[in-house]
């Protein structure tokens, strides 16, 4: 499984592509891993080049961008040119964009033609929002390509009405993901990843380090049948980090040193004020944004 997203628009950074993010995010949920994300512009050669190359990997590719109206929107016919299969004209979508322009009270222009062409043998995906359909399409043996429009909106509805159903149908959401982030302080990236190096090569569950701002997280992922099975590789990896980690462990998941701190107080009956000086309040502000701080926080003074 393959993410490919398009649209020059990506690649100079005028929109952040939060479409791989949202999708990835999804497969994961099914339980389904995927390996590559790939970003390419509005170019014919360079987006056949890179699908073609997809081909030859994975089973299944996801793209999204390049199905509107306009002349640079140019994913269908690139992909089917990429196959050499023939682009045919589909009354249905043809009837059901002209009814989506009537209502907004638009007329038919000749550049939405385009949007009713589709490979001979694809499968149209409906698009419930817009003008934009998408489709399901296996040019070749074990290769399916699923297109999408940019817009998130559109995508996302279009993913929970028609793409999950078919990925379930095609056997390959059976399994779940599970992930544990553990929380260090006062430890560099690159020290704590030599402490854990044995972990790091492992496979099910994977560990990968990631630096944060003022914090350094472990990251434990597992794949397994049920959420249940998934858990029980975790836990003993989990134990064996945190015991390395030390007196630098402070928490998992969404814990925060300003959280950690107050659970610590309440279970100490203890309160905190805080008198800071060319902080501009930080710490205070970072203890009173957890929710139910005002238990045993105080409050504080900027001098």
């Amino acid at each position: 499984m393959e993410l490919l997203c398009i649209g020059t628009e990506l690649l100079l950074g005028n929109i952040v592509n939060g479409n791989a993010r949202w999708l990835a995010e999804e497969l994961a949920r099914l339980g389904i891993p995927h390996f590559r994300q790939t970003v390419v512009g509005d170019n014919r050669e360079r987006l056949m080049e890179v699908v073609l190359e997809a081909s030859r990997r994975c089973r299944v590719l996801i793209c999204t961008g390049g199905l509107g109206p306009t002349p640079d929107d140019l994913t269908t016919e690139t992909l089917a040119a990429a196959f050499n299969a023939p682009l045919e004209e589909r009354s249905e979508v043809l009837a059901d964009i002209k009814a989506k322009l009537s209502a907004r009270g638009r007329p038919m222009a000749a550049n939405n033609c385009k949007q009713a062409l589709l490979p001979a043998g694809a499968t149209v995906l409906s698009n419930p929002l817009g003008t934009a359909p998408g489709m399901i399409w296996s040019p070749l043996e074990n290769f399916s390509l699923l297109t999408f429009p940019g817009v998130p909106a559109e995508m996302q509805a279009m993913w929970e009405q028609t793409a999950v159903p078919w990925l379930q149908q095609q056997g390959l959401t059976s399994g779940i993901f599970r992930s544990r982030l553990l929380r260090f302080w006062g430890i560099a990236e690159s020290s704590l990843a030599e402490q854990v190096a044995p972990f790091l090569e492992q496979q099910n569950p994977t560990v990968a380090p990631y630096a944060g701002r003022g914090e350094v997280k472990l990251r434990i992922t597992a794949w397994a049948d049920n959420g249940e099975a998934a858990d029980a590789l975790i836990a003993p990896v989990e134990q064996q980090l945190r015991q390395i980690g030390g007196s630098n462990y402070f928490g998992a998941d969404g814990d925060s040193l300003a959280s950690v701190v107050l659970a610590c107080l309440r279970e100490r009956g203890e309160t905190l004020a805080v008198a800071e000086s060319c902080t501009s309040g930080g710490v205070g502000a970072a203890l009173g944004a957890v929710p139910g701080a005002s238990d045993v926080f105080l409050g504080g003074v900027i001098a």
